[in-house]
Parts: structure tokens; C-alpha cells; sequence
């Protein structure tokens, strides 16, 4: 699998999909960093999040609110992983 790589930019419509991660309470207004990130990455179509925040990104039961207000803001599910879970171990190293 090949990776592309590019900067996605922090704009309104991040802003406000950050927003509404925090009016659904999914994170605090102290985290909202993180949810900022959840949401660019949301906006810029990422196919994943792959990261060590186990608090406040990589979290089972906070990755299905996250989707649940992209859908309510027009957007596709993204799907968050910790590193361990997407590293390919190969037998034969």
C-alpha cells in the first residue's frame, strides 16, 4: 500500500466540525485540540487516524460519536486506530 502524503489545512469548516464534537460533549473545551485534529482529518477525507491519544481520540466509545456527528454534519465515518493495531508484522524478517 503506498501512503500520499499532504497538509490539510486548519479552515472554517474544520472549526466548525470541532465545534460540534465539543457541543456533543464528546471531548471537554480543554481538549479541544484533539478534537481538532479528529476534524481535519474528517474534512481532509483521511481514511485513518492512526495515534497514541487513547484519552481522547483512539477511545471505543468515543470513535462512534465522532462518526456520529460527521453524519450529522455531512461527512463520512473515519476510522481511528492505535499504531499496534495496523502494524504488519511479517514472519519472514
Amino acid at each position: 500500500m503506498t501512503a500520499i502524503s499532504k497538509i490539510a489545512d486548519l479552515n472554517a469548516p474544520a472549526l466548525k466540525l470541532r465545534q460540534a464534537y465539543l457541543d456533543a460533549k464528546i471531548l471537554s473545551p480543554r481538549w479541544a485540540n484533539d478534537a481538532l485534529h479528529v476534524a481535519i482529518a474528517t474534512i481532509s477525507f483521511c481514511q485513518v487516524i492512526v495515534s497514541w491519544n487513547f484519552q481522547h481520540i483512539v477511545h471505543f466509545d468515543k470513535i462512534p460519536l465522532y462518526n456520529a456527528v460527521n453524519t450529522l454534519q455531512g461527512y463520512g465515518d473515519i476510522k481511528i486506530f492505535s499504531p499496534l493495531e495496523v502494524l504488519d508484522y511479517e514472519e519472514n524478517y
